[in-house]
């Protein structure tokens, strides 16, 4: 966690919010290793006599989560995975612990969006053929987002649903003056994402079955320095109400419980003429997302037939929508064999004021 980061976004304890018991600061209590303004294992406190939560921070990542056993319990695990290992004792691993086990889901995950977010910067990644996605199309439909929202008032930015960490670091590149939080939940990813803060991808990138190869090498980014990365809830921010003069949400909204609280949640956090960058192909699923929860995609009966884009621009409130892509191309390398295609739909929004 960058002190430079927590002196500016404030953040304050997600509890006594969601209690409606008022926003605390959380206080630096504790640190345990820190190197240069990064500090590496630490714990925050709640400011409120009352509350006095504490928050980890684990590998560089302040976890500041409302329901933080819960998530601990479901994700945990995910801190616990190492690169220092061998590779062919990893491989003796995944075989023996075996398929759609916790360490294969955890794998192929970091395997998808490390291979999409970084492998353009690998040199051992071969060229792919006319029949394959090309990585980075997270990085495309940032691209197009940004063309359509022009140009946003300055300030920090937040890219909610970071994962490998790639679009923060663009924000970043694009927004020179601005310190730029990359928010995710899940652990793995997000440590991905601190060590390319620090110089160095390392993921597993699969091959096919419980078969991957260690991918190791250097990045050089050069505006580094203003990113960091956060363990949050996107519904529940632990900021003040018009944080971010920015916000990426790309591909989140079908990856949550509540997908219109997530909206006036982006809403709240951000600031008067402030922009808010959109992306979902509605591939919702129950695992994540309520049935009542989905925007669009039920209740064909009623007066939008079930459409989900109609539904979107309702929920926006007082965001004023500056430009739509209807359709927009993104494909990703789930192994060597096998790619998932989406059509996502992309909404740019300004807040009124």
């Amino acid at each position: 966690m960058r002190r430079g980061h927590f002196a500016a976004f404030v953040p304050h304890c997600p509890r006594c919010a969601g209690a409606a018991a008022g926003r605390h600061p959380l206080l630096l209590a504790s640190v345990f290793a820190e190197q240069d303004d990064d500090v590496r294992a630490g714990m925050l406190h709640c400011s409120n006599a009352a509350c006095r939560h504490e928050y980890p921070i684990i590998d560089g990542i302040p976890l500041i989560l409302p329901r933080l056993r819960t998530l601990l319990a479901e994700r945990g695990v995910e801190l616990f995975l190492r690169d220092d290992l061998a590779e062919p004792l990893e491989s003796l691993l995944g075989d023996a612990i075996g398929p759609n086990s916790w360490f294969d889901v955890m794998r192929q995950t970091i395997s998808t969006y490390a291979w999409d977010g970084w492998a353009d910067l690998d040199p051992e990644e071969p060229a792919p053929d006319a029949t394959a996605p090309a990585p980075g199309a997270a990085r495309r439909c940032l691209d197009a987002l940004l063309a359509l929202a022009g140009d946003a008032p300055a300030g920090r930015v937040l890219d909610l649903g970071c994962g490998a960490g790639r679009t923060t670091f663009d924000l970043a590149a694009r927004h020179p003056e601005a310190l730029v939080l990359g928010i995710d939940v899940n652990l793995a990813l997000l440590r991905l994402a601190h060590g390319a803060m620090r110089g160095r991808i390392c993921y597993p990138r699969r091959r096919i079955g419980l078969v991957y190869d260690r991918r190791a090498f250097a990045v050089d980014l050069p505006a580094a320095a203003r990113v960091d990365f956060w363990a949050c809830d996107a519904a529940a921010l632990p900021f003040e109400p018009g944080a971010a003069a920015l916000i990426a949400a790309l591909n989140l909204l079908d990856c949550v419980p509540d997908p219109a609280a997530l909206l006036a949640a982006l809403g709240t956090a951000l600031r008067p003429g402030g922009r808010l960058l959109l992306a979902t192909p509605y591939d919702w699923a129950t695992r994540a997302t309520q049935v009542e929860g989905w925007i669009g995609g039920h209740s064909q009966r009623g007066e939008d037939g079930g459409a989900a884009e109609p539904r979107l621009r309702a929920l926006l409130g007082d965001l004023r929508v500056l430009g739509e892509v209807a359709a927009f191309p993104w494909a990703t390398r789930l192994h060597a064999r096998s790619a998932v295609a989406y059509r996502s739909h992309l909404l740019a929004a300004q807040r009124a004021g």
